[in-house]
């Protein structure tokens, strides 16, 4: 029964007919895993030890049984570094605790240390890696198992963030090609062992790349990433990149803005911008869709274009176009906007009961958002504000508002929750509702 529920939400449509992702793309939980693993803690001995080898420090203990090392590591992540006194070879040996229990792992170094197929440069980064792959494997086993098995190609987000691209490069003009008709070629990945630095996710099945190094691995011809056992499932369907930046649709916000040297995304820029030049007193703002082609042709401008991308009316003249993509990007970001860790946080400010005390603790709560994402928030709480003064225009209030923008912006589904149901929005609502209404204060 398990496992009947847990494939019903793997195969749960991710776009509508059109194409467009209507569902959260990229799955937070083993991400949230990765965060509340035990972080690594040497146990140093007291004094640099006789014959200590020049690649270790401090952490290392010298001639000790795994006893003695067992009477050392007290907490989860303490670990240290000792040689084995249980054989007559010489053998260095890492000595870790997790989970209440001391594991013990051959140690070896070669310009690199590792135990086994991953190098790490220092000790403290194999421990990291060590302690997060031994917390996923014990808090998400079935998870992970089951995450490579009922995947569908169809329905990853490299298919749901490229399908309309592909869709509309082979509905160009000739002149825009090449004259003569091109071939599709069945390509295979070219996939390499990859250090994915930053934040990633898998673009088959869209869970997190946990780690420190070696996460997974990555075409050196498109960019795609994957999982180490979710590359074997992929078909030959590479096209190849040239930037090796697939637009703007789908990446990190902080990523985001450290590539473009901005503020903020400059999506949410030149979208803000655009609807309040022409669009603040237009009825159903932000609450009536765009036409879908027209939405198709400005994300594959934007993604092509970047800054230099024109919105204006003579471009799209229907302005829930350009509504519609700010609200389509900020939904298709990997971290929302308010981040997993912070949005709790959130949530649990609105049951104090003083209305100062309820904004001052919500104000704590969002100044924890990483800063790219904090400019973000109070620009674009500022605008919809400013929104709710229209609304005997555009009769769009501070609750319209919220109950459309809280989905996108508070994401927040439960640790390997498949039962398909929709969660409950309303407080979720009513804490973006507050924020909206004193942006000034909460923001100031």
């Amino acid at each position: 029964m398990e496992k009947e529920e847990r494939k019903e939400v793997y195969d749960t449509p991710v776009t509508d007919e059109n194409g467009s992702p209507i569902s959260i793309v990229w799955k937070p939980d083993l991400y949230k895993l990765q965060q509340e693993s035990p972080k690594p803690q040497p146990v140093f001995a007291p004094s640099a030890v006789s014959g200590c080898p020049f690649f270790y420090g401090l952490e290392y203990h010298g001639a000790m049984n795994h006893k003695e090392a067992n009477s050392l590591l007290k907490d989860d992540g303490n670990y240290l570094i000792r040689l084995s006194t249980s054989s007559d070879d010489k053998m260095y040996t890492l000595s870790l605790r997790i989970f209440g229990k001391v594991h013990h792992y051959k140690l070896f170094y070669d310009g690199q240390h590792y135990v086994s197929q991953k190098r790490f440069n220092t000790i403290n980064d194999l421990v990291a890696d060590g302690l997060v792959t031994l917390y996923m494997e014990s808090k998400a086993g079935k998870y992970i198992y089951l995450m490579h098995s009922l995947i569908s190609y169809e329905k990853s987000p490299y298919m749901t963030l490229n399908k309309l691209k592909r869709k509309t490069i082979k509905k160009l003009k000739p002149r825009q090609l090449n004259s003569e008709e091109v071939v599709d070629y069945d390509k295979p990945h070219n996939f390499k062992t990859h250090n994915f630095k930053g934040l990633n996710w898998c673009e088959l099945c869209s869970n997190f790349l946990w780690g420190f190094t070696q996460q997974g691995v990555k075409c050196e011809d498109c960019g795609f990433s994957a999982h180490f056992k979710c590359s074997e499932k992929l078909p030959p369907d590479c096209y190849p990149d040239l930037k090796l930046f697939r637009g703007v649709f789908g990446i990190d916000l902080t990523t985001h803005v450290k590539a473009y040297k901005t503020n903020r995304p400059f999506v949410v820029d030149k979208c803000v911008e655009e609807i309040e030049r022409r669009g603040m007193s237009v009825e159903g703002i932000y609450r009536v869709s765009g036409f879908q082609e027209e939405m198709d042709s400005l994300r594959l401008a934007l993604d092509k274009d970047g800054k230099g991308t024109i919105m204006d009316d003579q471009a799209y003249e229907n302005i829930h176009v350009v509504a519609s993509i700010l609200k389509m990007y900020l939904r298709l970001l990997p971290i929302p906007l308010i981040t997993y860790d912070v949005h709790p946080l959130v949530i649990k400010a609105l049951e104090t009961q003083m209305s100062w005390e309820r904004l001052a603790e919500v104000r704590a709560a969002l100044k924890k958002l990483p800063p790219a994402h904090y400019n973000t928030l109070s620009y674009l709480m500022a605008h919809l504000y400013r929104v709710t003064l229209r609304l005997d225009e555009n009769k769009m209030t501070a609750q319209n508002l919220s109950t459309v923008f809280a989905p996108t912006l508070m994401p927040m589904p439960d640790l390997i929750d498949f039962k398909g149901t929709i969660p409950d929005m309303n407080r979720d609502i009513s804490a973006l509702h507050m924020i909206i209404e004193n942006q000034n204060v909460i923001f100031n």
